[in-house]
C-alpha cells in the first residue's frame, strides 16, 4: 500500500502524526530556500506544502494528510534539542567547572610552594607588619578582588558579561517587539551615564580601595548607615538573582520543553560550584569565555534570521509599516511609559549609579592595579555594552520582521512574551547541528555571569559588613576561606528558591527587574548621593531620609506591580497580526491583532494612583529625591555638618574642589586609606 493510500484511509491520529513528521522536515531541512524558511512555513505554505497546513479537515475528509496541526503539535515539534546541542551546553557548563578548579586547586597550591619559599624574607623587610597584614588578608584579598593584579580586557568583558544579564539578552529585543523602538534610544544614555560615573563617583572608590563598597557609609557616616546600606544592597541582589536565573530557564524550556525548575537547579550548582572554588579570578575568566559564546550566539542568530526573511530591507520595511520604527516620545508627561525624559533623567540617573557606585562594578574596579587600568576598562566596557545592547535592539526589530503577520504570543506558541527570541532561533536555526544549543549556552552565559558575579559581591558584602564587625578577634586565613564560600553557597540555593516567587510576578522580566528593583535601589542611589555630593548632611538625616525613602518605594513598587498584574495599569502595545497562521490555535474573541489594548483615563486617577502610575523608568530617581529631600528636612532637627567633619577624600572630585577652595584654612586629619591616591 502506497503512502498516500495509506494516509487517506487512517484515523486522525495517523494523519496528525503523518502531518507532524512532514513539518518536522520540512522545518529541519538545511535545503529549504528562502521562502520555505521555518517562519515562512508556519505562515505561507508553497503549494507543494500546503498539504501539511492549509486544508481545513471535514467530516468527508477526516483523516486526510491535509488536516492542520495545532498549535500545541506545533509547538512540541519545534522542541527539538539534538544531541550536538546538549554537548554544546553541557560543554560550556564543563569549561566553567574547569575554570573554578583551576583556580580553587591548582593554582592556589602553586601559590602556596611559592609563598612558602619566601615567607622567611618578606618578614624582614622594614614594611614587615603591613605585610604580616597583607597575608593576613591574602585569602579575603585574592577570593574577592583577584589579588588586585587583574588585566584589562578580561575584567573589561566580565563587566559586560555581568551587565548584559539574560534579561538584556531576552528582554531588550521583547520591548521592541511589543512596544516598539522607544527604548532603543538607551544607547544615548549609556555614553552620558558612563562618564558620570567615571568623574563623579568612581574617583573616590578608586582611591579608596575597599573591599565593600558599603565601607564608604561608615567613613562618612557611621557604622548604621553602612549597615543599612549592606542590607539595602543585599535586598537588591536576591530581588535580582532569580529573575537573571528565571530567564534562560525560560529560553530552554522552549526549545526542550524541560521544565524550568529541572534545568534550574542542575545549572546553578555549576555556577556555585566554580564561583565558590575560585572566587573572582574564576569569575571573571568564566565571564570572558560566556561572553564569546553570548556574543557568538546573538551574531548568529540576526545574520541567518536576516537572511530568512529577505534581508535588511525587508526588516526595516516592515517594522517601519507597523510603526515600531518611530521618533523620540518628547512629553513632560511622566506616566508616558517610554520617553526621552524618562531616558535622560531616570534611566541616565539609575546607571550611573549601577556603572559608578554599584558593589559588583566596583569590585571589578579594584581588581585592576592602578587609576590607568580602570580608566581602560571603563572605556572598553561602555563601549562593549553598547554595541551588545544595539544588538539586541536590532533583534527586537528582526523577531517583528518575523512573526509580522503570525503573532506567536497572540497563538500561543509562545507561552511568555521572553519565550519569543528562543522560539526564533529554533525555527531559523534548527538546520545547524549544535546553533541552538549555542545560543541557549550564550543565554545561561550571560545569566551565570550575572550570577557568579552577585554571589561573589554578596560574600565579600557579607563577609566585610556583616560577620566582620561582630568578631571580636581578626580572622584567620582559614576562617575567612571557610566563611566566605559558605556564603556563597547559602546565597545561591536561595536565590535558585526564589526562582518560584518571580515565575508568577506575570510581567516581561526587563520590567520586572526595573520595577521590583527600585525598591531598594532608589534609597540606595539616595546614600551616595548624600555621601559624595552633599557634604552637610549628617549620619541622623541621612539614615532617616534612606529608611523613609525605602517604605515609600515599597507602597510605590508593589503597587504598580499589583496594577499591572490585575490589568489596572496597561500600556499601549504596537499591533500585531494573525492573518498569515496556518496552524490551528485558539481564537479569542478580542486580540492585539484586532483591537487596541484600553488605556487607563489619567484625569480619573486619584492622587496615589497618579503616583504609581508614573514610568517604571522613573523610580530608581523617585526614590532617591524622596531620600534626599526628607534628608535636608530632617537637618533642621537633627543639625547639619560642619566643614570639619568631612573628610574631602570622602567627597566627588566636583564638589572636593569646591569644598577645600572655601575651607582651604580649616585642618583636615589625613585618612590613611587614601594614600592609594599616589598610586592612581
Amino acid at each position: 500500500m502506497s503512502a498516500t493510500t495509506s494516509a487517506a484511509t487512517g484515523s486522525p491520529t495517523t494523519a496528525r502524526t503523518s502531518a507532524t513528521m512532514r513539518t518536522v522536515e520540512a522545518i529541519f531541512s538545511s535545503t529549504a530556500s528562502n521562502s520555505d524558511s521555518p517562519s515562512a512555513l508556519l505562515r505561507n505554505p508553497t503549494p507543494t506544502q500546503s498539504s501539511i497546513s492549509s486544508f481545513t479537515p471535514t467530516p468527508a475528509t477526516m483523516g486526510g494528510p491535509e488536516e492542520k496541526l495545532s498549535v500545541k503539535d506545533l509547538s512540541q515539534t519545534l522542541q527539538h534539542f539534538g544531541v550536538v546541542d546538549y554537548m554544546v551546553f553541557i560543554a560550556m557548563l564543563a569549561v566553567c567547572a574547569v575554570i573554578g578548579i583551576y583556580f580553587g586547586f591548582i593554582e592556589k597550591k602553586q601559590k602556596a610552594k611559592k609563598k612558602k619559599g619566601g615567607q622567611g624574607l618578606a618578614c624582614k623587610d622594614e614594611a614587615g607588619a603591613a605585610g604580616v597584614e597583607e597575608r593576613r588578608g591574602s585569602e579575603a584579598l585574592d577570593y574577592l578582588v583577584g589579588g588586585r593584579q587583574m588585566k584589562v580586557f578580561p575584567v573589561a568583558l566580565s563587566l559586560v558579561a555581568s551587565f548584559v544579564s539574560g534579561i538584556s539578552l531576552l528582554g531588550t529585543s521583547t520591548e521592541i517587539y511589543v512596544y516598539g523602538t522607544q527604548y532603543a534610544f538607551i544607547l544615548v544614555t549609556l555614553a552620558i551615564s558612563g562618564a558620570i560615573s567615571w568623574y563623579i563617583f568612581l574617583p573616590v572608590f578608586c582611591n579608596l580601595q575597599l573591599t565593600s563598597t558599603y565601607e564608604y557609609f561608615e567613613m562618612r557616616f557611621n557604622k548604621s548607615v553602612r549597615l543599612l546600606g549592606s542590607t539595602l544592597f543585599t535586598c537588591s541582589n536576591l530581588i535580582w538573582l532569580p529573575i537573571v536565573i528565571f530567564v534562560p530557564a525560560l529560553a530552554f524550556n522552549q526549545v526542550t520543553g524541560i521544565n524550568i525548575h529541572i534545568i534550574t537547579p542542575i545549572v546553578c550548582v555549576v555556577c556555585i560550584f566554580y564561583t565558590t572554588a575560585g572566587g573572582l579570578k574564576a569569575v571573571v575568566w568564566t565571564d570572558v569565555i560566556q561572553t564569546f559564546v553570548m556574543v557568538i550566539a546573538i551574531f548568529f542568530v540576526i545574520i541567518k534570521g536576516t537572511m530568512d526573511v529577505g534581508g535588511l530591507g525587508v526588516v526595516i520595511q516592515r517594522n517601519f509599516d507597523s510603526g515600531r520604527l518611530e521618533w523620540p516620545e518628547w512629553t513632560f508627561d511622566p506616566k508616558v511609559r517610554m520617553s526621552m525624559l524618562a531616558m535622560m533623567l531616570g534611566n541616565v540617573g539609575h546607571n550611573a549609579y549601577a556603572l559608578g557606585c554599584n558593589q559588583i562594578i566596583i569590585q571589578r574596579y579594584n581588581s585592576l592595579p592602578g587609576k590607568k587600568e580602570m580608566a581602560q576598562t571603563s572605556l572598553i566596557f561602555i563601549v562593549g555594552l553598547t554595541v551588545l545592547n544595539a544588538v539586541c535592539l536590532y533583534n527586537g526589530l528582526l523577531l517583528y520582521a518575523t512573526y509580522y503577520d503570525c503573532d506567536p504570543l497572540t497563538t500561543k506558541l509562545a507561552v511568555a512574551k521572553d519565550q519569543l527570541v528562543p522560539l526564533l532561533v529554533v525555527q531559523s536555526l534548527s538546520s545547524f547541528p549544535g546553533v541552538p544549543g549555542m545560543f541557549v549556552a550564550g543565554v545561561f552565559s550571560a545569566a551565570l555571569s550575572s550570577l557568579s558575579t552577585g554571589l561573589n559581591s554578596l560574600a565579600a558584602v557579607f563577609l566585610e559588613d556583616y560577620i566582620k564587625p561582630l568578631r571580636k578577634k581578626p580572622m584567620t586565613e582559614h576562617e575567612v576561606a571557610i566563611t566566605v564560600r559558605l556564603c556563597t553557597v547559602i546565597i545561591g540555593v536561595l536565590s535558585v528558591a526564589l526562582v518560584f516567587v518571580v515565575e508568577r510576578m506575570g510581567t516581561h522580566v526587563m520590567q520586572l527587574s526595573m520595577t521590583v528593583g527600585a525598591i531598594v535601589n532608589g534609597p540606595l542611589v539616595a546614600l551616595f548621593v548624600m555621601g559624595l555630593l552633599i557634604p552637610s548632611i549628617n549620619s541622623k538625616s541621612a539614615l532617616l531620609g534612606t529608611v523613609v525613602s525605602f517604605f515609600f518605594m515599597a507602597w510605590l513598587c508593589l503597587s504598580a506591580q499589583m496594577a499591572v498584574t490585575s490589568g489596572e495599569m496597561q500600556w499601549q502595545t504596537k499591533p500585531v497580526s494573525t492573518d498569515g497562521c496556518t496552524y490551528e490555535f485558539e481564537r479569542p474573541m478580542v486580540t492585539p491583532a484586532n483591537a487596541t489594548r484600553p488605556t487607563v483615563e489619567h484625569n480619573s486617577l486619584s492622587l496615589g494612583e497618579e503616583i504609581y502610575h508614573v514610568s517604571f523608568m522613573f523610580y530608581s530617581m523617585i526614590g532617591a529625591a524622596v531620600a534626599v529631600v526628607v534628608a535636608q528636612l530632617a537637618g533642621f532637627f537633627f543639625g547639619r555638618n560642619k566643614p570639619e567633619d568631612v573628610d574631602p577624600e570622602l567627597l566627588s572630585p566636583c564638589i572636593r574642589r569646591f569644598y577645600k577652595s572655601n575651607y582651604a584654612s580649616v585642618q583636615l586629619e589625613e585618612n590613611p586609606l587614601t594614600n592609594f591616591n599616589e598610586k592612581c
